[in-house]
Protein backbone atom coordinates (compact mmCIF):
# COMPACT_ATOMS: atom_id res chain seq x y z
CA UNK A 1 0.00 0.00 0.00
CA UNK A 2 1.42 3.38 -1.00
CA UNK A 3 2.00 6.04 1.63
CA UNK A 4 -0.52 8.87 1.85
CA UNK A 5 0.31 12.11 0.05
CA UNK A 6 -1.20 15.58 0.31
CA UNK A 7 -3.24 14.79 -2.78
CA UNK A 8 -4.50 11.40 -1.61
CA UNK A 9 -5.50 12.88 1.74
CA UNK A 10 -7.38 15.69 0.00
CA UNK A 11 -9.11 13.20 -2.32
CA UNK A 12 -10.25 11.09 0.65
CA UNK A 13 -11.73 14.19 2.29
CA UNK A 14 -13.65 15.16 -0.85
CA UNK A 15 -14.99 11.61 -1.14
CA UNK A 16 -16.31 11.78 2.42
CA UNK A 17 -17.86 15.20 1.83
CA UNK A 18 -19.56 14.07 -1.39
CA UNK A 19 -20.52 10.54 -0.38
CA UNK A 20 -21.24 10.83 3.34
CA UNK A 21 -22.09 14.50 3.74
CA UNK A 22 -19.17 14.90 6.13
CA UNK A 23 -18.03 18.33 7.23
CA UNK A 24 -14.78 19.14 5.44
CA UNK A 25 -12.98 20.42 8.54
CA UNK A 26 -13.72 17.33 10.61
CA UNK A 27 -12.92 14.96 7.74
CA UNK A 28 -9.66 16.76 7.03
CA UNK A 29 -8.60 16.63 10.69
CA UNK A 30 -9.33 12.90 10.76
CA UNK A 31 -7.43 12.13 7.55
CA UNK A 32 -4.42 14.24 8.50
CA UNK A 33 -4.24 12.68 11.95
CA UNK A 34 -4.01 9.26 10.32
CA UNK A 35 -1.28 10.35 7.91
CA UNK A 36 1.31 10.94 10.61
CA UNK A 37 4.26 10.85 8.20
CA UNK A 38 3.08 13.93 6.27
CA UNK A 39 5.43 16.87 6.55
CA UNK A 40 3.94 20.22 7.65
CA UNK A 41 4.18 21.58 4.10
CA UNK A 42 2.23 18.55 2.81
CA UNK A 43 -0.45 19.03 5.45
CA UNK A 44 -0.71 22.65 4.36
CA UNK A 45 -1.04 21.57 0.73
CA UNK A 46 -3.75 19.04 1.59
CA UNK A 47 -5.64 21.79 3.42
CA UNK A 48 -5.31 24.16 0.46
CA UNK A 49 -6.47 21.50 -1.98
CA UNK A 50 -9.56 20.67 0.10
CA UNK A 51 -10.73 24.16 0.93
CA UNK A 52 -9.66 25.67 -2.38
CA UNK A 53 -11.49 23.11 -4.49
CA UNK A 54 -14.63 23.24 -2.34
CA UNK A 55 -14.62 27.03 -2.47
CA UNK A 56 -14.93 26.99 -6.28
CA UNK A 57 -16.53 23.56 -6.72
CA UNK A 58 -19.49 24.65 -8.91
CA UNK A 59 -17.13 26.57 -11.19
CA UNK A 60 -14.74 23.60 -11.46
CA UNK A 61 -17.54 21.18 -12.21
CA UNK A 62 -18.93 23.49 -14.88
CA UNK A 63 -15.52 23.50 -16.58
CA UNK A 64 -15.24 19.72 -16.36
CA UNK A 65 -18.72 19.31 -17.82
CA UNK A 66 -17.64 21.10 -21.00
CA UNK A 67 -15.60 18.02 -21.85
CA UNK A 68 -17.85 15.36 -20.34
CA UNK A 69 -20.93 15.23 -22.62
CA UNK A 70 -22.51 12.44 -20.61
CA UNK A 71 -22.19 14.45 -17.42
CA UNK A 72 -20.38 13.64 -14.18
CA UNK A 73 -23.36 12.88 -11.93
CA UNK A 74 -22.94 9.15 -12.50
CA UNK A 75 -19.24 9.08 -11.67
CA UNK A 76 -18.15 7.39 -8.49
CA UNK A 77 -17.05 9.78 -5.70
CA UNK A 78 -13.34 8.92 -6.04
CA UNK A 79 -13.15 9.67 -9.75
CA UNK A 80 -15.12 12.85 -9.24
CA UNK A 81 -12.78 13.92 -6.44
CA UNK A 82 -9.69 13.30 -8.54
CA UNK A 83 -11.09 15.31 -11.45
CA UNK A 84 -11.99 18.17 -9.11
CA UNK A 85 -8.58 18.27 -7.44
CA UNK A 86 -6.71 18.14 -10.73
CA UNK A 87 -8.88 20.88 -12.24
CA UNK A 88 -8.23 23.05 -9.19
CA UNK A 89 -4.49 22.51 -9.50
CA UNK A 90 -4.51 23.26 -13.23
CA UNK A 91 -6.33 26.57 -12.91
CA UNK A 92 -5.24 27.88 -9.52
CA UNK A 93 -1.96 26.31 -8.32
CA UNK A 94 0.78 27.57 -10.59
CA UNK A 95 3.50 25.93 -8.48
CA UNK A 96 2.29 22.44 -9.47
CA UNK A 97 3.21 21.59 -13.09
CA UNK A 98 0.26 20.77 -15.31
CA UNK A 99 1.64 17.40 -16.36
CA UNK A 100 2.00 16.38 -12.70
CA UNK A 101 -1.56 17.42 -11.83
CA UNK A 102 -2.92 15.42 -14.77
CA UNK A 103 -0.72 12.35 -14.38
CA UNK A 104 -1.35 12.01 -10.64
CA UNK A 105 -5.11 12.14 -11.16
CA UNK A 106 -5.06 9.69 -14.06
CA UNK A 107 -2.90 7.21 -12.14
CA UNK A 108 -5.10 7.49 -9.03
CA UNK A 109 -8.25 6.83 -11.08
CA UNK A 110 -6.55 3.90 -12.83
CA UNK A 111 -5.54 2.33 -9.52
CA UNK A 112 -9.00 2.82 -8.00
CA UNK A 113 -11.34 2.29 -10.97
CA UNK A 114 -9.41 0.79 -13.87
CA UNK A 115 -8.22 1.87 -17.33
CA UNK A 116 -11.57 2.86 -18.86
CA UNK A 117 -12.24 5.65 -16.39
CA UNK A 118 -8.56 6.65 -16.31
CA UNK A 119 -8.67 7.15 -20.09
CA UNK A 120 -11.75 9.34 -19.66
CA UNK A 121 -10.02 11.33 -16.92
CA UNK A 122 -6.93 11.74 -19.07
CA UNK A 123 -8.92 13.10 -22.03
CA UNK A 124 -10.88 15.59 -19.91
CA UNK A 125 -7.90 16.84 -17.93
CA UNK A 126 -5.63 17.35 -20.91
CA UNK A 127 -8.25 19.60 -22.48
CA UNK A 128 -8.60 21.50 -19.21
CA UNK A 129 -4.81 21.85 -19.01
CA UNK A 130 -4.75 23.62 -22.37
CA UNK A 131 -7.54 25.96 -21.25
CA UNK A 132 -5.82 26.69 -17.94
CA UNK A 133 -2.57 27.71 -19.62
CA UNK A 134 -4.43 30.50 -21.40
CA UNK A 135 -6.59 31.63 -18.47
CA UNK A 136 -4.47 31.54 -15.31
CA UNK A 137 -4.32 34.77 -13.39
CA UNK A 138 -5.27 36.42 -10.08
CA UNK A 139 -8.63 37.61 -11.38
CA UNK A 140 -9.71 34.11 -12.37
CA UNK A 141 -9.98 32.81 -8.82
CA UNK A 142 -12.07 35.81 -7.76
CA UNK A 143 -14.35 35.22 -10.72
CA UNK A 144 -14.62 31.54 -9.84
CA UNK A 145 -15.39 32.17 -6.17
CA UNK A 146 -18.24 34.56 -6.95
CA UNK A 147 -19.56 32.34 -9.74
CA UNK A 148 -19.70 29.47 -7.24
CA UNK A 149 -22.14 31.28 -4.93
CA UNK A 150 -25.69 29.94 -5.19
CA UNK A 151 -27.97 32.51 -6.81
CA UNK A 152 -30.11 32.86 -3.68
CA UNK A 153 -27.03 33.55 -1.54
CA UNK A 154 -25.64 36.11 -3.97
CA UNK A 155 -28.98 37.94 -3.85
CA UNK A 156 -29.07 37.80 -0.05
CA UNK A 157 -25.51 39.14 0.16
CA UNK A 158 -26.38 41.97 -2.22
CA UNK A 159 -29.39 42.87 -0.07
CA UNK A 160 -27.21 42.99 3.05
CA UNK A 161 -23.99 44.51 1.72
CA UNK A 162 -24.83 46.14 -1.60
CA UNK A 163 -23.94 44.60 -4.95
CA UNK A 164 -20.51 46.26 -5.08
CA UNK A 165 -19.48 44.63 -1.80
CA UNK A 166 -20.47 41.09 -2.75
CA UNK A 167 -17.36 40.64 -4.87
CA UNK A 168 -15.09 41.91 -2.11
CA UNK A 169 -16.78 39.66 0.48
CA UNK A 170 -16.50 36.55 -1.67
CA UNK A 171 -12.91 37.36 -2.74
CA UNK A 172 -11.89 37.43 0.92
CA UNK A 173 -12.18 33.66 0.81
CA UNK A 174 -9.50 33.26 -1.83
CA UNK A 175 -6.58 33.19 0.61
CA UNK A 176 -6.49 30.89 3.60
CA UNK A 177 -7.40 32.85 6.76
CA UNK A 178 -5.00 32.97 9.69
CA UNK A 179 -5.35 30.98 12.89
CA UNK A 180 -6.58 33.26 15.63
CA UNK A 181 -5.11 33.07 19.13
CA UNK A 182 -6.61 34.95 22.08
CA UNK A 183 -4.34 35.91 24.95
CA UNK A 184 -5.73 35.82 28.47
CA UNK A 185 -6.87 39.12 29.96
CA UNK A 186 -3.89 39.15 32.29
CA UNK A 187 -1.30 38.17 29.66
CA UNK A 188 1.00 40.53 27.75
CA UNK A 189 0.15 40.11 24.07
CA UNK A 190 3.45 41.53 22.82
CA UNK A 191 5.45 39.18 25.02
CA UNK A 192 3.58 36.16 23.69
CA UNK A 193 3.87 37.43 20.16
CA UNK A 194 7.64 37.23 20.56
CA UNK A 195 7.65 33.86 22.30
CA UNK A 196 5.48 32.25 19.65
CA UNK A 197 7.58 33.71 16.85
CA UNK A 198 10.66 32.14 18.49
CA UNK A 199 8.93 28.79 18.88
CA UNK A 200 7.75 28.62 15.24
CA UNK A 201 10.24 30.60 13.13
CA UNK A 202 8.68 29.42 9.86
CA UNK A 203 5.32 30.97 10.77
CA UNK A 204 4.29 34.61 10.64
CA UNK A 205 2.72 36.12 13.76
CA UNK A 206 1.05 39.51 14.01
CA UNK A 207 -1.39 41.29 16.28
CA UNK A 208 -5.04 41.43 15.31
CA UNK A 209 -6.75 44.62 14.25
CA UNK A 210 -10.25 44.16 15.65
CA UNK A 211 -9.53 42.50 19.00
CA UNK A 212 -6.92 43.85 21.44
CA UNK A 213 -6.33 40.26 22.56
CA UNK A 214 -5.74 38.67 19.16
CA UNK A 215 -2.56 37.19 17.74
CA UNK A 216 -2.82 35.92 14.17
CA UNK A 217 -0.70 32.99 12.98
CA UNK A 218 -0.08 32.25 9.31
CA UNK A 219 1.78 29.24 7.99
CA UNK A 220 2.46 27.63 11.34
CA UNK A 221 0.31 24.54 10.99
CA UNK A 222 -1.75 23.60 14.03
CA UNK A 223 -1.49 25.86 17.06
CA UNK A 224 -2.18 23.08 19.54
CA UNK A 225 0.87 22.22 21.61
CA UNK A 226 2.67 25.54 21.19
CA UNK A 227 4.07 27.25 24.31
CA UNK A 228 1.44 28.86 26.52
CA UNK A 229 -1.59 27.06 25.08
CA UNK A 230 -4.42 26.83 27.58
CA UNK A 231 -2.62 29.04 30.09
CA UNK A 232 -1.61 32.28 28.42
CA UNK A 233 -3.72 31.90 25.30
CA UNK A 234 -6.34 29.76 23.56
CA UNK A 235 -7.27 29.27 19.91
CA UNK A 236 -10.14 31.63 19.06
CA UNK A 237 -10.98 33.40 15.82
CA UNK A 238 -10.57 37.16 16.10
CA UNK A 239 -14.18 38.09 15.32
CA UNK A 240 -15.37 35.62 17.94
CA UNK A 241 -13.20 37.49 20.44
CA UNK A 242 -14.89 40.78 19.52
CA UNK A 243 -18.32 39.19 20.06
CA UNK A 244 -17.47 38.23 23.65
CA UNK A 245 -15.75 41.56 24.35
CA UNK A 246 -18.75 43.47 22.97
CA UNK A 247 -20.78 42.53 26.05
CA UNK A 248 -18.53 44.68 28.25
CA UNK A 249 -18.51 42.15 31.11
CA UNK A 250 -16.67 43.41 34.20
CA UNK A 251 -15.53 41.98 37.56
CA UNK A 252 -18.58 41.46 39.75
CA UNK A 253 -21.10 41.06 36.92
CA UNK A 254 -23.43 38.08 36.82
CA UNK A 255 -23.41 37.00 33.18
CA UNK A 256 -25.29 34.44 31.11
CA UNK A 257 -23.74 32.88 28.00
CA UNK A 258 -27.05 31.73 26.58
CA UNK A 259 -25.78 29.67 23.62
CA UNK A 260 -22.41 28.60 24.98
CA UNK A 261 -21.60 25.93 22.40
CA UNK A 262 -17.94 24.93 22.54
CA UNK A 263 -17.30 27.61 25.14
CA UNK A 264 -14.65 29.86 23.60
CA UNK A 265 -16.64 32.97 24.45
CA UNK A 266 -17.55 31.54 27.86
CA UNK A 267 -13.86 31.34 28.75
CA UNK A 268 -13.36 35.01 27.97
CA UNK A 269 -16.51 36.03 29.83
CA UNK A 270 -15.45 34.00 32.87
CA UNK A 271 -12.08 35.78 32.89
CA UNK A 272 -13.82 39.15 32.62
CA UNK A 273 -16.23 38.67 35.57
CA UNK A 274 -13.73 37.00 37.88
CA UNK A 275 -13.51 38.78 41.22
CA UNK A 276 -15.82 40.98 43.31
CA UNK A 277 -18.51 38.31 43.39
CA UNK A 278 -18.80 37.93 39.63
CA UNK A 279 -20.33 34.78 38.21
CA UNK A 280 -20.91 33.11 34.86
CA UNK A 281 -23.80 30.83 33.98
CA UNK A 282 -23.69 28.86 30.73
CA UNK A 283 -26.65 27.50 28.80
CA UNK A 284 -26.92 25.36 25.70
CA UNK A 285 -29.29 22.89 24.10
CA UNK A 286 -26.58 20.18 24.14
CA UNK A 287 -25.69 18.89 27.66
CA UNK A 288 -22.41 17.21 26.57
CA UNK A 289 -21.07 20.60 25.45
CA UNK A 290 -21.91 22.06 28.85
CA UNK A 291 -20.13 19.19 30.59
CA UNK A 292 -16.96 19.76 28.54
CA UNK A 293 -17.15 23.49 29.22
CA UNK A 294 -17.50 22.95 32.97
CA UNK A 295 -14.45 20.68 32.95
CA UNK A 296 -12.36 23.20 31.02
CA UNK A 297 -13.34 26.14 33.23
CA UNK A 298 -12.52 24.10 36.34
CA UNK A 299 -9.12 23.23 34.89
CA UNK A 300 -8.42 26.90 34.26
CA UNK A 301 -9.74 27.86 37.73
CA UNK A 302 -12.35 30.20 36.23
CA UNK A 303 -15.77 30.83 37.80
CA UNK A 304 -18.80 28.92 36.57
CA UNK A 305 -21.83 29.23 38.84
CA UNK A 306 -24.21 26.92 37.01
CA UNK A 307 -25.05 25.30 33.69
CA UNK A 308 -28.48 25.00 32.14
CA UNK A 309 -29.58 22.61 29.42
CA UNK A 310 -32.26 24.64 27.71
CA UNK A 311 -33.98 24.82 24.35
CA UNK A 312 -34.69 28.53 24.09
CA UNK A 313 -37.02 27.96 21.16
CA UNK A 314 -39.62 26.45 23.51
CA UNK A 315 -38.95 28.00 26.92
CA UNK A 316 -36.48 29.18 29.58
CA UNK A 317 -36.21 25.90 31.56
CA UNK A 318 -34.58 26.58 34.96
CA UNK A 319 -32.59 29.67 33.94
CA UNK A 320 -33.03 32.24 36.76
CA UNK A 321 -33.84 35.94 36.62
CA UNK A 322 -31.59 38.89 37.33
CA UNK A 323 -28.58 38.77 35.00
CA UNK A 324 -26.51 41.91 34.55
CA UNK A 325 -25.50 40.85 31.05
CA UNK A 326 -26.34 38.12 28.58
CA UNK A 327 -24.70 37.01 25.35
CA UNK A 328 -26.82 35.40 22.63
CA UNK A 329 -24.46 33.91 20.05
CA UNK A 330 -27.38 32.42 18.18
CA UNK A 331 -27.57 29.47 15.77
CA UNK A 332 -27.30 30.84 12.25
CA UNK A 333 -26.55 30.11 8.61
CA UNK A 334 -22.80 30.49 9.16
CA UNK A 335 -22.43 32.51 5.96
CA UNK A 336 -19.80 34.67 7.64
CA UNK A 337 -17.51 31.65 7.99
CA UNK A 338 -17.43 30.63 4.32
CA UNK A 339 -13.72 31.35 4.01
CA UNK A 340 -13.13 28.62 6.62
CA UNK A 341 -16.07 26.36 5.76
CA UNK A 342 -16.58 26.55 2.00
CA UNK A 343 -18.64 23.36 2.00
CA UNK A 344 -21.30 25.16 4.04
CA UNK A 345 -23.03 26.57 0.96
CA UNK A 346 -23.85 23.03 -0.10
CA UNK A 347 -25.78 22.54 3.14
CA UNK A 348 -27.90 25.68 3.09
CA UNK A 349 -31.15 26.43 1.28
CA UNK A 350 -32.93 29.78 0.89
CA UNK A 351 -35.77 28.58 3.13
CA UNK A 352 -33.27 28.23 5.99
CA UNK A 353 -33.11 32.00 6.44
CA UNK A 354 -36.75 32.43 7.45
CA UNK A 355 -36.59 29.51 9.87
CA UNK A 356 -33.36 30.76 11.42
CA UNK A 357 -34.64 34.32 11.72
CA UNK A 358 -37.68 33.13 13.68
CA UNK A 359 -35.48 30.97 15.92
CA UNK A 360 -33.04 33.81 16.57
CA UNK A 361 -35.84 36.20 17.48
CA UNK A 362 -37.37 33.71 19.90
CA UNK A 363 -34.05 33.07 21.61
CA UNK A 364 -33.27 36.76 22.10
CA UNK A 365 -36.70 37.51 23.54
CA UNK A 366 -36.57 34.62 26.00
CA UNK A 367 -33.02 35.37 27.11
CA UNK A 368 -33.89 39.06 27.53
CA UNK A 369 -36.65 38.04 29.94
CA UNK A 370 -33.91 36.79 32.30
CA UNK A 371 -32.19 40.21 32.52
CA UNK A 372 -32.54 42.55 35.47
CA UNK A 373 -33.90 46.02 34.70
CA UNK A 374 -31.04 47.92 33.08
CA UNK A 375 -29.33 44.70 32.06
CA UNK A 376 -27.44 44.47 28.77
CA UNK A 377 -27.72 41.90 25.99
CA UNK A 378 -25.58 41.39 22.89
CA UNK A 379 -27.05 39.44 19.99
CA UNK A 380 -24.51 37.98 17.56
CA UNK A 381 -24.50 35.66 14.56
CA UNK A 382 -21.65 34.51 12.34
CA UNK A 383 -23.65 35.71 9.36
CA UNK A 384 -23.78 39.00 7.47
CA UNK A 385 -27.20 38.47 5.91
CA UNK A 386 -29.93 41.00 6.62
CA UNK A 387 -32.46 38.25 7.35
CA UNK A 388 -30.39 37.25 10.38
CA UNK A 389 -29.31 40.78 11.26
CA UNK A 390 -31.43 43.91 10.91
CA UNK A 391 -34.60 41.89 10.32
CA UNK A 392 -34.12 40.06 13.63
CA UNK A 393 -33.42 43.34 15.46
CA UNK A 394 -36.68 44.80 14.17
CA UNK A 395 -38.64 41.75 15.29
CA UNK A 396 -37.04 41.76 18.73
CA UNK A 397 -37.84 45.43 19.28
CA UNK A 398 -41.43 44.80 18.21
CA UNK A 399 -41.66 41.77 20.49
CA UNK A 400 -40.51 43.43 23.74
CA UNK A 401 -41.02 47.16 24.26
CA UNK A 402 -38.63 47.12 27.21
CA UNK A 403 -35.65 46.40 24.95
CA UNK A 404 -33.85 49.38 23.46
CA UNK A 405 -30.86 49.57 21.16
CA UNK A 406 -27.86 51.10 22.91
CA UNK A 407 -24.20 51.65 21.91
CA UNK A 408 -21.90 48.75 22.79
CA UNK A 409 -20.58 48.72 26.34
CA UNK A 410 -17.49 46.73 25.36
CA UNK A 411 -14.53 48.85 24.27
CA UNK A 412 -13.42 46.66 21.35
CA UNK A 413 -16.84 46.75 19.67
CA UNK A 414 -17.39 50.40 20.51
CA UNK A 415 -14.10 51.31 18.90
CA UNK A 416 -15.32 49.73 15.68
CA UNK A 417 -18.97 50.80 15.82
CA UNK A 418 -18.71 54.20 17.49
CA UNK A 419 -22.09 55.24 18.87
CA UNK A 420 -23.96 52.83 16.60
CA UNK A 421 -25.75 49.98 18.41
CA UNK A 422 -25.05 47.47 15.64
CA UNK A 423 -21.86 46.26 14.00
CA UNK A 424 -21.15 44.15 10.95
CA UNK A 425 -17.69 42.59 10.90
CA UNK A 426 -16.47 41.75 7.39
CA UNK A 427 -13.48 39.69 6.24
CA UNK A 428 -12.41 42.22 3.59
CA UNK A 429 -12.71 45.15 6.01
CA UNK A 430 -11.75 43.87 9.46
CA UNK A 431 -9.83 40.69 8.62
CA UNK A 432 -12.23 38.62 10.75
CA UNK A 433 -14.90 36.15 9.80
CA UNK A 434 -18.24 37.78 9.02
CA UNK A 435 -20.49 38.64 11.98
CA UNK A 436 -23.45 40.82 12.87
CA UNK A 437 -23.78 42.17 16.42
CA UNK A 438 -26.51 44.23 18.08
CA UNK A 439 -26.45 45.78 21.56
CA UNK A 440 -29.66 45.94 23.63
CA UNK A 441 -30.49 47.24 27.08
CA UNK A 442 -33.57 46.44 29.10
CA UNK A 443 -35.35 49.67 30.02
CA UNK A 444 -38.36 49.09 32.28
CA UNK A 445 -39.23 52.77 32.61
Amino acid sequence: MSLPTARSVAASVLVRVHKDGAFASAALDAEVSRALQLEPRDRALATELVYGSLRVLPWLEARILRHAPRGIGGLDPRTRAELTLSAYQLFFLARIPSFAAVNEAVEAVKQARGPRLSNFANAVLRKLAREAEAEKGPLLVREAVRASLPAWLERALARALGDAEVGAFSAAGVEAPPTGLRVSLGADRDVWLGRLAEAVPDAKFETGKASPLAILMRGGGRAEGLPGEGEAWVVQEEGSQVVALALGARPGDVVLDACAGRGNKSLLLAEAVCGAGGALDAADVHPPKLARLATELARMKLPLRSVHAVDWSVGVADVPLGYDRALVDAPCSGVGTLRRRPDLVQRREPDDLGRLSSLQTAIVLRVASRLRPGGRLVYAVCSVLREEAEDVVERVLAGDSRLKLRPFDGEAARKLAGEEPTLRLLPHVHGTDGYFLASFQRDDA
